[in-house]
C-alpha cells in the first residue's frame, strides 16, 4: 500500500492535493455568485441570499456573520459601506451557507442512485523533474459511487476530513498505485 508523500515537490514536481482539486470542482458545481463581494452588486447579492428569511439569517449567524440586522439594512440601503473585514466575513458566511444548502442536491446528482459519477484524475506535472527521477503516472478515470463522506466534509469546510475521504475512500479504488494520485494537476467531474 502506498504511503503519503512527505516531501512533495522536492525534485521539481508540481501539483495540488487531490481533495483540494475535488473541492474546487464541487465549488464550481455549487454555483457561487460570480460578482466579487467587493463590488456593490456582489455584496447585495450575498446579503439577499443570507437575509431572505429568518432561517437564512440564522444559518448566516451560525456561519460567523456577526454584524447586527440594523447594520445589514444600512449596507443594503447604501447608507453604510462595510469594511474589508466585514466583507471577508460576509463572503465566508455566504460560501458556508451556500455549501450547506446545496449539499443534498449535489449528493443526489453525484451518487445518481448508486450509478455514481465518472471522475478524471489528471496526474501531477513532472516537467521540472530530472528524467531519471520521473515516474510513469498516467491519466486515469474512475466511477465514484459513494460521495457522502467527501461532500459532507466539503460542506463543513473540514480539510482533514476531506483529505481522508478523498485519499482513503475515493482514490483507494484506483488500485495499488493510488498513492501516485495524492497530488494532481486537476480533478474533473460533472453532475
Amino acid at each position: 500500500m502506498p504511503d503519503r508523500n512527505l516531501e512533495f515537490g522536492k525534485f521539481g514536481a508540481r501539483g495540488i492535493k487531490g481533495y483540494e482539486a475535488a473541492a474546487r470542482q464541487l465549488d464550481a458545481l455549487a454555483g457561487f455568485i460570480a460578482t466579487p463581494v467587493a463590488q456593490r452588486r456582489g455584496m447585495l447579492a450575498r446579503l439577499n441570499y443570507l437575509t431572505r428569511s429568518e432561517r437564512a439569517k440564522a444559518a448566516a449567524r451560525a456561519a460567523g456573520l456577526t454584524v447586527t440586522d440594523r447594520t445589514l439594512k444600512r449596507w443594503a440601503d447604501g447608507r453604510a459601506t462595510p469594511s474589508k473585514k466585514s466583507l471577508a466575513q460576509l463572503e465566508t458566511a455566504y460560501r458556508q451557507v451556500r455549501r450547506q444548502n446545496v449539499t443534498r442536491h449535489l449528493l443526489q446528482r453525484l451518487n445518481r442512485d448508486g450509478r455514481g459519477t465518472r471522475v478524471e484524475f489528471h496526474p501531477l506535472n513532472q516537467s521540472g523533474v530530472p528524467r531519471p527521477r520521473q515516474r510513469d503516472v498516467s491519466f486515469r478515470s474512475l466511477n465514484v459511487r459513494k460521495w457522502d463522506r467527501m461532500v459532507q466534509a466539503w460542506a463543513a469546510g473540514d480539510e482533514e476530513a476531506m483529505d481522508a475521504a478523498w485519499f482513503d475512500g475515493i482514490t483507494a479504488d484506483l488500485g495499488s498505485d493510488y498513492g501516485s494520485y495524492e497530488y494532481v494537476m486537476n480533478i474533473g467531474f460533472a453532475a
